[in-house]
């Protein structure tokens, strides 16, 4: 049975410029179908259609009679006063009409009725009401709430008075309480933490209706759906598999149509010097000549089937480096910061050391942005101390982009901030897709992605050693997620980044720092090795300093992108601690030689050898597995 159908859609917002021409799929009950395409696709105006908002200008949408569908993007407007709470009951209304007639029809009953009509009616939507879980609503709620992180207390404020994000969850919420029959999902992700992300993911994989996800979340979609349409030119193309699946089959398909395009374009380069030929000889006045010259003609335009195939010219800047000297990037001591009555995070030590890439997680309101503020000298800590290595630079990408005048071009605020040449600026702006008229756009015009990405482009001119970008990829299309990461991958300092894309932490983490109950879990190792010591419970207690216990290997060998970069940086970095613990070791033995007619001070010292050899086997066998990974990915 088919749930949505779409033919020959068309529309366009400017003369002469189909945003969707022609678009025609269809989506089968119970699939799970991702729509996929550059941001300015028409993904989003195509779910507009869908729900009604916009109207074609040409072309057919059908949905499956007695279907109920729900779009998480799009938020009703609900009666001034309605908290939280009112907004995800309105998602249990028919079980409540149903409560009240029950109601009504008790009391007509007790009253000395005895029609058998009304007995029939009652038993009917007693069972209706069971089974539409009638009884279980409150419980159901709460299972949701939890799931997508919507305590008490934010389930009693005023739903105007929550941001954006929020309200998307709490929609997201009510939709699923509604137990619609097809979910539209635009970036349903996008404010959500990890957690809640993961229990989205857990619900759809359950959830028995039909799915339709615009997201730029690869492991959600990978996770989520089944097939694949990607808007091309205002049309579809299709993919039989996840987002895995179609990535290699684009590529594979791209190499396939150039292979055939190259081939056609040497047979009509061949057939076209022969016409000529047969043209000049055809001057002699041989018409016979002359007719075969045009057959061969009409020949080659056949042979025009296949247009060059397209592939977007990737971004080919890479982030200014600072030599580093030293040792020590940053040192975080004893750091503790509130908000009124609500404390973020309290005695936090933290040491980085050159080479690393940590990944700060934690859900949403944990302090994360937070910390990051605090690191870079935008807000004041309650108490602790922050101390940078003599040598550091740092390069801060935030969460929210902010320039100090919107109202300029992109080109003047190249030139007023770079202090470059307009042929500099605009070579520049070209590297990052900004090209022709769109220099001379204010920047207060640009989407959210666009002004990240004129952000990068002005950071990447700067010489730094110590990258810090608090979700990087947010609001980006996959193409310009992927293009952030292979120049993150080309960078060679130290990094720091806040994200819930577990693709980018996966690439990229080789120490993870876990915020959560106001306390850091400082893992050393990848975002994989961090989740499989998570479910084995070998996590060390949150107020600890770092890691003592080594990961559990994996059977398989976690797959590492970009080649033996990452594998040298790890090696070196792993290299420098051994160097460093054999450093406190030494001193640690001078100390116990110095106390020797201390008994008490003995012991301590001792404890604290014993601890010190524990960390030195663990670093040990980290660096011996990296060693061993590099000779192997070398060869």
């Amino acid at each position: 049975m088919i749930d949505i159908s779409v033919s020959g859609l068309v529309k366009e917002f400017e003369v002469g410029k189909k945003i969707l021409d022609g678009l025609t799929f269809q989506v089968d009950a119970g699939e799970r179908v991702g729509l996929l395409g550059p941001n300015g696709c028409g993904k989003t105006t195509f779910l507009r259609i869908l729900t009604g908002e916009v109207h074609p200008d040409e072309g057919d949408i059908v949905v499956a009679p007695n279907k109920r569908m729900g779009l998480i993007s799009q938020i009703p407007v609900y009666p001034a006063g309605y908290t939280v709470e009112d907004v995800l009951d309105t998602a249990f209304a028919p079980l409540r009409q149903m409560e009240e007639e029950m109601g009504a029809l008790s009391q007509r009953m007790a009253e000395g009725e005895s029609d058998p009509a009304l007995l029939s009616r009652y038993d009917k939507l007693s069972a209706a009401f069971q089974a539409g879980g009638g009884y279980e609503t409150d419980t159901n709620k709460n299972k949701v709430c939890s799931g997508l992180s919507i305590p008490q207390e934010m389930r009693e404020r005023p739903f105007d008075k929550l941001s954006g994000g929020e309200k998307t969850r709490v929609n997201l919420a009510r939709l699923i309480l509604e137990d619609t029959d097809i979910l539209l999902l635009d970036e349903p992700t996008n404010h959500l933490d990890l957690r809640a992300t993961e229990w989205l993911e857990e619900y759809l994989e359950r959830f028995k209706g039909t799915v339709l996800a615009v997201s730029h979340d690869r492991y959600f979609l990978d996770k989520v759906v089944r097939r694949v349409v990607e808007i091309q030119e205002g049309k579809a193309e299709f993919y039989s598999g996840n987002y895995s699946f179609y990535a290699v089959e684009k590529e594979r398909r791209y190499e396939e149509k150039l292979r055939q395009y190259e081939k056609e374009q040497a047979k009509i380069q061949q057939l076209e010097k022969a016409a000529e030929q047969l043209r000049i000889w055809a001057y002699s006045g041989n018409d016979k000549i002359f007719k075969r010259a045009q057959s061969m003609e009409k020949r080659i335009e056949r042979i025009r089937q296949t247009d060059k195939p397209k592939k977007d010219r990737k971004m080919a800047v890479r982030f200014g480096e600072r030599e580093f000297r030293g040792d020590e990037v940053l040192s975080i001591k004893g750091l503790e910061k509130s908000f009124r009555e609500r404390k973020l995070f309290a005695d936090v030590n933290l040491e980085v050391e050159g080479g690393e890439r940590i990944a700060l997680l934690g859900d949403n309101g944990t302090g994360k942005s937070t910390l990051i503020r605090i690191i870079m000298g935008e807000e004041e800590p309650d108490g602790g101390k922050i101390r940078k290595g003599p040598t550091v630079k740092v390069g801060y990408l935030p969460q929210i982009i902010h320039f100090d005048h919107p109202e300029r071009t992109l080109v003047d605020t190249m030139l007023y901030d770079l202090d470059c040449t307009a042929q500099i600026a605009r070579n520049r702006l070209a590297s990052f897709k900004f090209r022709g008229e769109d220099v001379f756009k204010p920047v207060s015009a640009l989407s959210g992605g666009e002004q990240s990405r004129l952000r990068l482009c002005m950071l990447m001119d700067s010489k730094i050693n110590l990258l810090i970008l608090d979700e990087p990829t947010n609001h980006l299309d996959i193409q310009s997620r992927e293009w952030i990461e292979e120049a993150v991958e080309e960078y060679e300092g130290n990094l720091l980044f806040v994200s819930h894309d577990r693709y980018f932490i996966d690439r990229f983490a080789t120490r993870v720092w876990m915020l959560e109950d106001g306390k850091i879990t400082d893992f050393k190792g990848t975002y994989q090795e961090y989740l499989s010591a998570k479910e084995r419970g070998k996590l060390a207690d949150p107020g600890a300093p770092s890691m003592k216990n080594a990961p559990p290997e994996k059977k398989e060998k976690p797959k590492r992108p970009g080649g033996t970069k990452n594998l040298e940086k790890e090696v070196n970095a792993a290299e420098r601690a051994v160097a460093s613990a054999e450093e406190k070791m030494y001193d640690l033995e001078l100390a116990i030689q110095e106390a020797a007619a201390d008994y008490l001070k003995l012991q301590e010292l001792y404890q604290q050898r014993e601890a010190l050899e524990d960390e030195l086997a663990h670093l040990y066998a980290r660096w011996e597995k990296l060693a061993a990974d590099l000779e192997e990915a070398r060869g």
